[in-house]
């Protein structure tokens, strides 16, 4: 993705915005001392212009990405003049604003913006470094796999617990069926595994990593006298920490995927508000300057 979107076509889109912020520096330069740098100069409209003319297009990859019959260049093409393009975006609406500002909606217009770029500076570094740890930790495979994988250990660790004691067939089907995997948004982004387990009392305590189980027939191993329990008692312990190991997978991936997503739901409510900041802003230069 690195070598497709940062350095598409020998990076054109990072040398075309070059060249465009360097020509709107020799427009900024080019204010005499009789009035200081601003937004109100024939400079400051000029730069301001085409800032407001790059933010509209811009916010025009959403449309793109959903045009799957377009011949207006591919979607890689775009998202990687985006990148760049919305990088200069940010040096020339400084240059514009000439970095007075106030309380009003012209210095709101330029935070909204800086939100929005710094938001997508995120949105790259994740699909840029995500897609990656997600195939690493998903072994080639798929959520779907991980998932049928939990489930055949499910079913075999309850047979196995069943040779077992009550007291350890108890903790092994308590401790699945509590198991807990993903939950609200906080519980998905950072990965808190919820499990529960129910013992002896029957009350439910905290099962985090499933350790509380795979403790407890660990413990049982050395202390049991019975062959056959000590060979059912290792196969379990097997299969438990298998379990475990694709459980964090699973918590894994959904955090990783979760992360990949959440700043969309940011970046695109902030340049919604930016656009409409940017017309109250034009509106009021105009009609009020």
């Amino acid at each position: 993705m690195f070598e497709n979107l940062l350095r598409y076509r020998g990076g054109r889109y990072f040398w075309w915005s070059a060249v465009l912020v360097v020509a709107c520096i020799g427009v900024f330069v080019t204010h005499g001392r009789a009035e200081p740098p601003n937004g109100g100069t024939w400079q400051g409209y000029t730069l301001g212009t085409i800032g407001a003319v790059l933010i509209l297009w811009l916010t025009w990859l959403g449309v793109r990405k959903r045009s799957y019959r377009s011949s207006m260049g591919t979607v890689r093409g775009w998202t990687s003049a985006h990148v760049y393009l919305g990088t200069a975006c940010l040096i020339i609406a400084s240059l514009h604003s000439a970095l007075q500002f106030g309380w009003n909606v012209h210095t709101l217009s330029y935070v909204l913006m800086c939100l929005v770029i710094f938001s997508g500076f995120y949105g790259l570094y994740v699909y840029i470094n995500y897609p990656r740890s997600l195939s690493d930790n998903r072994a080639g495979g798929s959520r779907e796999s991980l998932f049928a994988e939990l489930y055949e250990l499910n079913k075999r660790g309850m047979t196995l617990a069943r040779l077992s004691s009550p007291s350890v067939q108890q903790a092994v089907v308590s401790s699945i069926e509590r198991t807990a995997i993903g939950g609200g948004l906080l519980d998905q982004l950072l990965a808190r595994d919820g499990s529960l387990i129910a013992l002896g009392d029957g009350k439910p305590q905290p099962n985090p990593d499933q350790q509380i189980t795979i403790d407890m027939v660990a413990d049982l191993i050395p202390r049991s006298e019975k062959s056959q329990e000590v060979v059912a008692l290792e196969e379990l312990l097997s299969v438990l920490c298998r379990r475990q190991t694709i459980l964090r997978r699973l918590r894994k991936d959904i955090r990783l995927q979760g992360w990949l997503q959440i700043w969309l739901y940011v970046h695109v409510p902030l340049t919604i508000a930016l656009l409409g900041a940017l017309v109250v802003h034009i509106i009021t230069t105009f009609f009020y300057w």
